[in-house]
């Protein structure tokens, strides 16, 4: 993988530029210029987490790995600017990252920090599976431009390797080795823990329109009837179900979370709820596979996992 991550490095400049984009009507191109700034710094809050392992990791293939996903990331971010530029043809208003991402950013980055490995890599692999099949997809699809689909084209062969170590890192912080990992670190005192929850609940109280207005809403647009959404869904919904994911305290939580909101009973009362404090929309919270087949992925290993993934991202293309 290593060895990967640095033969395919590529520039901003590799893109032909010189491209006119196609004709957009006057709401169609505040739309796709405030989707491409909006993702400009979803990429740099990305690049922030890879940073985040990339410090905690002690193996040193792992932390080259995550440094050049934060050059990555930051390309990306350069990339979507430049491509809310070429996009910005009538200069119809001024654009700024929206207000939610900037708020979600600060209690976010505080969280990962006072919090377990697996929270961070839990909403990088979250984030990834939405960006990858669901969100650039649809915005390729929707601006239809050619200069726009180069650059997707090179960032999701950047994306294909990143979703490769989440699940990679999924699966190690549901092992045995990083159960011994958390057994040689010191206890947490009791001022750190009462940190880690306040971090933990300001996190959570900011993600619910973060999501909305980073994902939900623009989706909405771009992918009507959610059909890439419910796809990403259902890859995050069968990683939480194989047994390991709830050796973490994280991942007990969206396993509760997800179980009442489609309990039969408790559902109707506390679903709202359940849908808030994961931060996302009620479409998504449903299950999205039978049981049976949450029962086989159960059983799959994570490359096979992994590979679904990343072959649902090439069909929704």
């Amino acid at each position: 993988m290593l060895e990967r991550c640095q033969k395919e490095q590529w520039r901003e400049d590799d893109i032909d530029w010189s491209r006119p984009p196609r004709a957009l009507a006057p709401d169609e191109e505040r739309l796709v210029v405030q989707l491409f700034t909006n993702m400009a710094g979803i990429e740099r809050l990305a690049g922030a987490l890879f940073a985040e392992q990339e410090r905690r990791t002690r193996d040193p293939v792992l932390r080259a790995i995550f440094a050049s996903f934060v050059v990555d990331e930051e390309r990306h971010a350069r990339v979507a600017a430049r491509l809310a530029r070429h996009h910005d043809v009538h200069r119809l208003g001024q654009y700024r990252v929206d207000e939610h991402l900037a708020r979600f950013r600060t209690h976010f980055l505080r969280a990962i920090r006072d919090l377990d490995d697996d929270v961070a890599n839990s909403y990088i692999t979250g984030g990834e599976l939405l960006l990858d099949i669901a969100l650039l997809r649809s915005i390729d699809e929707y601006v239809s431009d050619p200069t726009c689909a180069s650059a997707m084209e090179l960032i999701n062969r950047d994306e294909s390797r990143h979703i490769a170590v989440d699940y990679h890192m999924v699966e190690h912080y549901g092992s045995d080795a990083y159960d011994a990992e958390l057994q040689a670190r010191p206890p947490r005192t009791a001022r750190e823990r009462a940190r880690g929850a306040v971090s933990m609940g300001m996190m959570l109280f900011h993600a619910r329109p973060f999501f909305q207005a980073m994902f939900f809403e623009p989706m909405d647009v771009v992918d009507r009837g959610g059909r890439r959404m419910k796809e990403a869904f259902r890859h995050m919904q069968r990683i939480g179900a194989r047994p390991e994911a709830v050796r973490r305290p994280f991942g007990r939580f969206q396993k509760v979370m997800y179980d009442a909101f489609n309990h039969p009973v408790a559902g109707p009362l506390v679903g709202r709820v359940a849908s808030r404090l994961m931060g996302i929309d009620p479409r998504y919270m449903a299950r999205l596979d039978t049981d049976d087949e949450l029962a086989r992925c159960a059983t799959r290993s994570y490359d096979d996992l992994c590979r679904d993934a990343l072959e649902a991202k090439q069909r929704a293309a």
